[in-house]
């Protein structure tokens, strides 16, 4: 693979460092707005299904120049056309990074005959499994970890419209049985059909949930283990094996949390079906396109990427809260938590170099109303500046069954939603003074205190960093796009980084140790532990 220059030896990056003690550390987004009433028109765009306002972000021109000139340093270009190329970015492992083949239309992606028989044979089971008439079944449980779960978990909930009256799905990952227990409990066996997702078939959770769904199963009077269960995997001999005889299968450029739009996104194929699932597809393809053609600085994954960057490495900015005002979208910061902080949570680049700043931030966070009520507190008043991304969704569907009063009561909520959504931006941006809070009532403050102490109590400092993402609506194709926005925009920031973002060589070690801990457990031997292991071991089998 081609060496790109890394980010910190360039001198753009000691640029932008003397830009931020000369400006950037004292930028305030409200005094921004004064100087130029255009800022909301020039800070703001239009990508495939996503409108991404990013004038309440503590950046302007100059900033913008110079990380678009860091990028040009780092060659994001040509990275960007080897990941679409098929080139093994990923080198510690030798591969290439596809799944942008996975959405591409026939004819237009590498390896595109592959992926459309996947696709159609996958895309025809599933259509056979949500149709009641031909396959009876009212359940389907899908089993699977990480990668293998959360995206299809994500997506099946954000479409739950889509799903038809009497089709239930439903989602196991942890090793903890308290995962699968509740999901079994009240199914039919008869009318439930189990997915299996691992590639390797090896997974030690989702096997072991798998062995326990399908014990279940047979002691609950199930008795065609290949009729029930389908595996997505490409160890068809070791499902085989299990007793699964329908398997669909993958490749290695298929990285796990880029995998949903592979054979692991049966699940959702069977609860959206084939045309909505292709649309989710086309809408990511869309986005696709926009990052690999448009102009660095029209292309909204390469824009947020950059800021990203900014934040990271010059702010200092270490966490950033996603908050999406839908609920259907509310497993989408667990879906970003992998993604992001998996990809690009390293500590040394593609040479193996130990880095000399901040990668990843940590990602979390909660869907609007309900996380208003929780953490915003810290986010107006606390001593960290976390940026927040806001997602909005314009136009709500409810589902054909919700009519009359209910659909106009439930629209009416709707523009509650939004109303907070706009109000929590603006008062980020805001503040409020403590001249402004001494002036205003306060009906529960206590009578005895100070009023010049309670309003500092009531003042905020406001200036803190937002971006708002709308959707006009939230279907198989903005949804497809808005994932494809969030996988691109952690690839530039990587990119920028210098680090491998398809790699997770950090979750082995534990695995590892769990695996030689396994019989520990059983005969109590603490032999080379540490105290503190071997102590914890004494007690859990006390």
């Amino acid at each position: 693979m081609t060496e790109f220059p890394r980010c910190d030896r360039s001198p753009t990056w000691a640029a932008l460092q003397s830009h931020f003690q000369q400006s950037g550390r004292a930028f305030d987004v409200r005094q921004a707005f004064a100087a130029d009433p255009g800022r909301f028109a020039a800070w703001s765009l239009q990508a495939p299904e996503v409108f991404a306002d990013l004038s309440k972000n503590r950046i302007d021109a100059r900033t913008l120049e110079l990380l678009l000139q860091l990028a040009q340093d780092v060659k994001l270009e040509s990275q960007r056309e080897a990941l679409f190329n098929g080139d093994p970015i990923n080198a510690t492992e030798g591969r290439a990074v596809l799944h942008t083949a996975l959405r591409a239309p026939a004819g237009q992606g590498p390896f595109s005959d592959e992926v459309q028989a996947s696709l159609d044979r996958m895309l025809a089971f599933a259509d056979r499994v949500r149709d009641p008439a031909a396959s009876g079944v009212t359940d389907v449980v899908h089993i699977g970890i990480g990668g293998s779960d959360l995206g299809p978990a994500m997506v099946v909930q954000a479409l739950q419209s889509y799903v038809p009256a009497g089709l239930k799905l439903h989602f196991v990952s942890n090793v903890d049985g308290h995962d699968l227990a509740p999901v079994l409990r009240g199914l039919d066996p008869k009318r439930t059909q189990f997915i299996v997702a691992s590639k390797t078939f090896t997974t030690q959770e989702t096997l072991a949930n798998a062995m326990a769904a399908k014990a279940w199963f047979l002691s609950s009077g199930g008795t065609d283990i290949a009729r029930h269960f389908a595996a997505t995997t490409s160890n068809a001999r070791a499902a085989a094996e299990f007793g699964i005889d329908t398997t669909f299968g993958f490749w290695d450029w298929v990285g796990g949390r880029y995998s949903l739009w592979s054979v692991i996104g049966l699940p959702i194929a069977i609860a959206v079906g084939s045309a909505n699932f292709r649309a989710l597809l086309a809408g990511a393809h869309a986005m696709d396109q926009h990052f690999r053609s448009a102009p660095l600085e029209k292309n909204l994954p390469v824009l947020l990427g950059l800021l990203d960057v900014w934040y990271r490495n010059f702010h200092g900015f270490t966490s950033r809260s996603v908050a999406p005002y839908h609920q259907g979208l509310r497993r989408l910061p667990a879906y970003l938590q992998q993604l992001e902080m998996e990809s690009n949570g390293k500590g040394v680049d593609r040479a193996g170099d130990p880095l000399s700043f901040g990668t990843s931030p940590v990602v979390w966070g909660e869907a609007g109303t309900n996380g208003q009520h929780a953490y915003f507190q810290m986010l107006h008043q606390g001593t960290d500046v976390i940026p927040v991304e806001f997602i909005a969704v314009k136009t709500p569907n409810f589902g054909a069954h919700v009519e009359g009063e209910l659909l106009s009561r439930l629209q009416d909520q709707h523009v509650k939603l939004l109303a907070n959504c706009l109000a929590q931006s603006q008062a980020l941006m805001q503040g409020k003074t403590a001249e402004a809070a001494r002036a205003e009532s306060a009906p529960t403050a206590s009578k005895d205190l100070d009023p010049d102490v309670l309003a500092r109590h009531r003042s905020f400092s406001g200036n803190r960093p937002s971006t708002t993402l709308l959707l006009e609506a939230l279907t198989p194709s903005s949804l497809g796009a808005l994932i494809a926005l969030y996988e691109h925009r952690v690839f530039v920031s990587g990119a920028i980084w210098n680090i491998n973002s398809f790699d997770q060589w950090g979750v082995e070690l534990g695995k590892a140790l769990c695996n030689s801990l396994l019989p520990r457990l059983a005969s109590g031997d603490a032999t080379g532990l540490d105290g503190s292991t071997a102590g914890l071991l004494a007690k859990v089998r006390g």
